[in-house]
């Protein structure tokens, strides 16, 4: 343990009642959480660790382990353990009791401090991690007031390493520590004298790597920049979003999207079309650059490709003057398309290609079918090709697949490891120097930014870069062939005659379907189906050769396949309307056959990251992938070995420097976090002869965002001192912290109009208002607000509704985002249904979020009509079909508190034994206080209201006069219209069942 480390614990051991830490990004939490569970004992009671990630959970327990075994050997040392929902609520008890170190989840604590499962005696403290998302209404904060007033011993610790996040917004950091009751604030930066200087003792070896962009790369980078650039200043002339935010450097984090949402939620409803679209187009231009520097050529260009199709319509950045130098660019590096006779096909703005001659995209299409795609030899093609040159000039497609300038470079640094290691080798044997087999590992870690890209790096060391290259390219090309297959059979299918509407399984095609299905034009779009039909005619021919060659003698098959690795040049045969013969022919190629490569990927309109998954080819491998490679693999034989390697992918946020142990890392994409964990490892083993690679592209966003993350934390930082030096935190008379406004405190104003005759005007006792609420809407913030309201929270599971205010009163509270999805699936109309059952006044709860616009949708954006998109339309719809419900609108939480206050106003307070029953069926299959199931059928209840003639006002008299439907066919019309109140209700009920039914000839 370092000494900082040691520091940061003695720090937060010095305040009894706890305190907030906040670290610099890769600083080890997980060992400082470690550090205190290894000094916490039993017999201070139970410690609970909240908000842990699985990640985090794994990373603690194994550095707990590793303290306990340097410690003391055990062979069984206890570790914490989860509690998890489904134990019985005695068994949580037993466990809370028990002294130990817990996970546990903030919904199970709350629920079980709510109900008195948890000895407040019993309980040490607790530890929170990822401080930085707490708010004053967070479950995290509800656990901190009810804990704070059940033990005053108790301490709360929180933790956080993203400075960042914890000065976004109004003094974050001070309303964090104030609702959790603690007044310290550690701080603890990078460039702290402590941290610097443990950091710093023995750094490892550093080596900064530079690789050049390719002329494309940075064409298509500046491009984007340009364009990025222009959508800040169309959104900064809507005079909406602070200006000083907008900027191209923060536009290259995620948290810019945050900001920028977070300014414009409040008015989002009163904004045009173009301004929320300008929104989205800056995150998709993040992307781009991030995906430029981290994917091949081809992987980007099918996400170019896609965004066309998915965005064209709406997007406003595709309409940029910059943008067509993106797609352009991004296609020059995978292919280019040629005339026969060298002369290259120049495409303006508008996709039109210049002095070209069409080619019939019939004939192409048979030709292709047919099996038209001919192989010829290079001697004997460029022997027709100069006959015909003047007659016939066709297309070549020329493949270019650039490899990314990184791949190289890794392969190159690899292999110079090995002769490196080599050379060490043999010069400690021949100075026979005896191996302390301790410190140092072989193992070469390579990090990257996530798992595809550590797969593809794999499949470059196995294979080569430009197999790797030619797999993508033949995974484009099948889905180019699968798409246009898709949209022929869809054009065939709209020839067909149609009916009246979807009644047919006819649906209008929309405009994804009519888009074109790529960014180049229908020459190239026909050269890039020439390609792929041509690569799956020789993957056939393959496996073919293949089969038949199994039975032969090895020589025999052995030439064979040797005869198969020879270029081959590709000639399409197509005919215009004049008979006049052309020719398009591919670049010379050697084709090599994949089980991969026969499976097709195509899709008109997909998301971003199912697009990027899709090339993944298997997901299901781990993030730590080790590959040893030699001599004697599928490389050539003049490759030159390289040392064991290990993949790492960031995204996977696993601590796994102290399981591997590595002696060299190689940093393929640059992390800012991972930069302080190696240094973090290297300060706690200073005999391990670490050496450390970065790999960045020049003159790129990568490095830009790389030191601007750094400049970021650092500006975070100087942030949080300053808000240190002028923080006020109330506290009482014992000095501790009294926390937020107690608004838990029932009104105690004594009205002005107070009768002396009543005591001298001396308050009355109130009744404390109680509320049932569901276990599963602690997931939300309303039980906090309305525990802080003065309300008494009873936590029990419901079978219908959320809340219960009284014994007549239920609400079904829903968000706005929960709201269409319950439309959606029509789970809605099922829990309105049971609360009309059951209560007698039911409500359906509205909430919007405090911090956007409460309205669906602008008033510009409201039709005339019902439609069965329209959520107002289908709320409507609702409201008609139930007149009981009661609809209520809440602009926050907040606001539901003052709603639920007026509600309860004048009713009882609901019977919590009560609400459990309701809903739930008896051993004898009755329900409880379900007054229309106890006595009549229900089903034959909502079949009798809609038959024509029976109203709200008749129906019951109707169920008084008989016992079945079968009786009340069977009544007279006299009968009838003694019920039914009328001659004319019982006679329309009388021709509906006595009407005929059209039978079928």
């Amino acid at each position: 343990m370092l000494p900082f480390q040691e520091q940061i614990i003695a720090d937060l051991l010095e305040d009894p009642n706890g305190g907030v830490v906040v670290l610099s990004s890769g600083l080890p939490i997980h060992s400082l959480v470690a550090s205190l569970l290894l000094l916490h004992h039993p017999s201070q009671g139970s410690l609970l660790i909240l908000s842990a990630s699985d990640s985090q959970k794994s990373s603690i327990s194994r550095s707990l382990l590793r303290l306990l075994q340097n410690a003391n050997p055990n062979p069984n040392p206890i570790l914490p353990t989860d509690i998890p929902g489904d134990v019985l609520s005695h068994h949580r008890t037993a466990l809370y009791a028990s002294g130990a170190s817990f996970f546990v989840t903030p919904r199970i604590l709350i629920a079980d401090l709510l109900t008195s499962r948890v000895p407040p005696s019993s309980i040490a403290g607790i530890l929170i991690l990822n401080a930085h998302r707490l708010t004053d209404t967070s479950t995290e904060a509800f656990i901190a007031r009810i804990l704070r007033s059940l033990s005053r011993n108790a301490y709360v610790r929180a933790l956080t390493d993203r400075p960042h996040a914890m000065v976004s917004g109004f003094s974050k950091a001070e309303r964090i520590m104030k609702c959790l009751y603690v007044r310290r604030l550690h701080i603890w930066p990078r460039f702290h004298v402590l941290v610097s200087g443990d950091l710093e003792q023995s750094p490892p070896e550093v080596v900064d790597i530079r690789v050049p962009m390719t002329p494309a790369m940075r064409g298509i980078q500046q491009a984007v920049l340009e364009t990025m650039d222009a959508c800040l200043k169309e959104l900064r002339r809507t005079n909406k979003v602070d200006v000083e935010d907008l900027t191209v450097e923060n536009g290259l984090f995620k948290s810019f999207d945050e900001v920028v949402r977070r300014q414009l939620d409040p008015i989002w409803h009163t904004l045009g079309k173009k301004t929320k679209q300008l929104v989205s187009d800056l995150r998709t231009l993040r992307k781009l650059l991030d995906y430029l520097v981290r994917y091949d050529a081809v992987t980007y260009l099918k996400y170019l490709d896609t965004l066309r199709v998915s965005e064209g319509v709406r997007s406003v950045w595709i309409f940029a003057e910059s943008s067509y130098k993106i797609f352009e660019l991004a296609k020059k590096r995978v292919y280019q398309v040629l005339r026969a006779d060298g002369v290259r096909i120049i495409a303006d703005k508008k996709n039109n290609v210049v002095k070209r001659k069409r080619v019939n995209e019939n004939s192409l299409i048979k030709d292709m079918e047919n099996g038209g795609l001919q192989l010829e030899n290079s001697s004997l093609s460029n022997k027709m090709d100069n006959a015909k040159m003047e007659a016939n000039v066709g297309i070549v497609l020329e493949e270019v697949l650039e490899e990314a300038p990184k791949w190289k470079v890794l392969r190159e640094l690899l292999e110079e490891i090995e002769v490196e290691r080599r050379k060490e080798d043999s010069l400690k044997e021949e100075q026979n120097f005896a191996d302390n087999g301790g410190e140092n590992n072989d193992i070469v870690l390579v990090v990257c930014k996530d798992e595809r890209s550590c797969l593809q790096l794999e499949d470059c060391i196995i294979k080569n870069s430009h197999q790797v290259m030619r797999q993508q390219w033949e995974k484009y090309l099948f889905g180019k062939a699968e798409l246009h297959s898709l949209q022929k059979r869809n054009k065939k299918r709209s020839q067909d005659p149609k009916g009246y509407g979807v009644l047919d399984g006819a649906v209008a095609s929309g405009s994804c379907e009519n888009s074109d299905p790529s960014t180049i034009s229908k020459l190239e779009n026909d050269a890039l189906l020439a390609a792929a039909s041509e690569i799956s005619h020789l993957a056939k021919e393959e496996f073919a050769v293949r089969d038949e060659s199994q039975p032969l003698a090895g020589r025999r098959g052995s030439a064979k396949r040797r005869g198969r690795g020879r270029s081959q040049k590709v000639t399409i045969k197509a005919r215009d309307s004049g008979n006049n013969r052309k020719k398009s022919a591919g670049k010379d190629q050697t084709v090599k056959a994949s089980s991969e490569a026969t499976e097709p990927e195509a899709r008109t309109a997909v998301q971003e990251n199912d697009l990027i998954d899709s090339c993944i080819g298997n997901t299901d491998k781990s993030f730590l992938q080790r590959h040893s490679h030699d001599s004697g693999s599928s490389e050539s034989s003049d490759a030159r070995p390289i040392p064991p390697v290990q993949f790492y992918a960031l995204e996977k946020d696993e601590h796994i420097l102290d399981i591997w142990k590595p002696s060299v890392i190689i940093v393929f994409h640059p992390d800012m976090t991972f930069v302080r964990e190696i240094e973090v490892y290297k300060a706690e083993n200073p005999s391990v002869n670490l050496k450390v690679y970065f790999i960045f592209y020049d003159n790129s966003t990568e490095v830009q965002k790389f030191e601007a993350s750094i400049r970021r934390e650092n500006g975070a930082f100087e942030s949080l001192i300053r808000q240190k030096s002028l923080l006020m935190i109330p506290v009482d008379q014992d000095g501790r912290c009294i926390g937020p406004t107690a608004l838990c405190e029932p009104s105690s104003v004594v009205p002005q109009n107070s009768l002396t005759r009543k005591a001298g005007g001396r308050k009355t006792m109130e009744k404390e208002m109680q509320v049932i609420v569901d276990m599963r809407e602690f997931m939300s913030s309303l039980p906090n607000v309305l525990h802080q309201k003065g309300m008494k929270i009873i936590p029990v599971t419901l079978e219908v509704g959320d809340y219960v205010l009284s014994p007549f009163i239920c609400v079904e509270r829903k968000s706005v985002g929960d709201l269409y999805q319950s439309f959606a699936s029509g789970r809605l109309y099922h829990q309105v249904e049971t609360m009309i059952r059951y209560y007698k006044i039911p409500v359906l709860l509205i909430e919007f979020s405090q911090d956007r616009s409460f309205s669906f949708q602008s008033s510009s954006d409201l039709g005339d009509d019902v439609s069965p998109t329209s959520i107002i339309s289908k709320l409507s719809l609702l409201i008609l079909h139930f007149p009981r419900l009661r609809l209520v609108w809440s602009r926050s939480v907040h606001a539901t508190a003052e709603i639920f206050a007026s509600l309860k106003a004048n009713q009882d307070e609901p019977d919590e034994n009560k609400a459990i029953r309701v809903g739930v069926p008896s051993e004898d299959g009755t329900v409880e206080d379900d007054v229309r199931a106890e006595n009549y059928n229900t089903t034959a209840i909502e079949f009798l209201r809609r038959l024509p003639g029976v109203t709200d006002s008749n129906y019951r008299a109707l169920m008084d006069g008989c016992k079945s439907l079968a009786e009340l066919a069977l009544l007279p019309v006299e009968r009838l219209a003694e019920l039914m109140g009328g001659q004319k209700p019982a006679k329309m009920f009388r021709e509906f069942l006595d009407a005929k039914c059209p039978t079928m000839p």
